[in-house]
């Protein structure tokens, strides 16, 4: 018997090939398709055996040798080095690595995941805008293998590899406390990510502990778009009367960054008047004057065990969910009080 084609159920049902794909890749209800005609193309489907749609034919393992690996912006430093140690890791075992950015857009994550299905790759690497709960649910109903890293979704169980990142804050506001400094700020981005909202309850928590007050003030948070923009603002605002911060942790390098270049402007010395940390570090960071002290983030780390999980999954599809959290380990340099 003649295998069925996409063509032939649109020219039998009379409906495009665009909404038969969508239905049979499991997208009608993210694309609003009605239940009467996801029903319709289902049943026709399954009566006429028909099982070419992409997700399943990138369920059949080992096929292409290929793996998709998902970030943010793969421009960062912290992805880059994950990006070049999955690479390494994943050639040792004989696969390619597919690379793809989807600049923090839920849209763009979504397009990509089928660009990769419709590719064929064996698994994916994702590290997700974390507003995409319906591709990732689609995934494990299909038990494609995957793996979430530096985000996952708290909800949904999957595997995942990231980092402490409640215990990296609180190291970097222990160290800020143990050179005196009591007056802490946390410059952070604005809520959605699941790990900026640890740093900042480990930066409250640990504050707390300590007995040192946290004023409204002290916790700022910036657009990702509009860091550049706002970030002079946010510092002249924090350091200045009343408010006389003495120390800050910055909730990512990047925030870091912008942060000592608007200190350096105001004539704010690093670290006599204030002592900075950073969740995350740059090459720069051990170089300019004064050193600055950093969270470090163990992109090899999370790398090497990425592919390893998604390796293991690949080949066992039952071999049930590993959560892997690592642990968050501090460069001391001069930033934060060391003269």
């Amino acid at each position: 018997m003649k295998n069925i084609s996409l063509q032939d159920i649109s020219k039998s049902l009379k409906i495009s090939k665009s909404t038969i794909s969508i239905v049979l890749n499991d997208r009608g209800d993210e694309k609003r398709i009605s239940k009467k005609t996801q029903e319709k193309i289902q049943k026709f489907a399954k009566k006429h055996n028909y099982k070419a749609n992409q997700l399943a034919r990138g369920l059949s393992r080992g096929k292409s040798d290929m793996i998709g690996l998902i970030v943010p912006n793969i421009s960062d430093s912290f992805y880059a080095r994950i990006a070049r140690r999955i690479e390494y890791k994943a050639e040792k075992s004989g696969y390619n690595v597919i690379f793809s950015s989807t600049g923090e857009s839920k849209v763009k994550e979504s397009q990509l995941i089928q660009s990769m299905l419709d590719r064929q790759v064996d698994g994916l690497i994702i590290a997700s805008s974390q507003k995409n709960e319906e591709d990732i649910k689609r995934l494990k109903r299909n038990n494609f293998p995957f793996v979430l890293i530096d985000r996952h979704y708290p909800n949904i169980e999957t595997n995942y590899v990231i980092m402490d990142n409640y215990g990296g804050t609180s190291l970097a506001v222990e160290q800020l406390i143990k050179h005196g400094r009591k007056q802490i700020g946390f410059i952070t981005l604005k809520p959605g990510l699941e790990a900026l909202k640890e740093r900042l309850y480990g930066y409250s928590q640990t504050m707390e502990k300590r007995g040192l007050p946290i004023k409204a003030e002290y916790i700022q948070e910036l657009n990702y778009e509009s860091i550049e923009l706002k970030m002079h603002q946010v510092i002249k605002k924090i350091v200045e009367v009343p408010n006389n911060i003495d120390g800050i942790v910055f909730a990512t390098h990047f925030l870091a960054a912008a942060g000592i270049r608007e200190l350096r402007k105001l004539n704010i010395r690093i670290p006599m008047d204030v002592a900075i940390v950073s969740f995350g570090q740059m090459s720069a960071f051990d170089l300019i004057e004064p050193p600055i002290t950093a969270i470090q983030l163990p992109s090899n780390e999370i790398g090497d065990k990425a592919v390893d999980v998604l390796l293991k999954n690949m080949k066992e599809a039952d071999s049930g969910y590993e959560k892997i959290c690592l642990k968050a380990n501090i460069v001391i340099r001069k930033s934060c009080g060391m003269l």
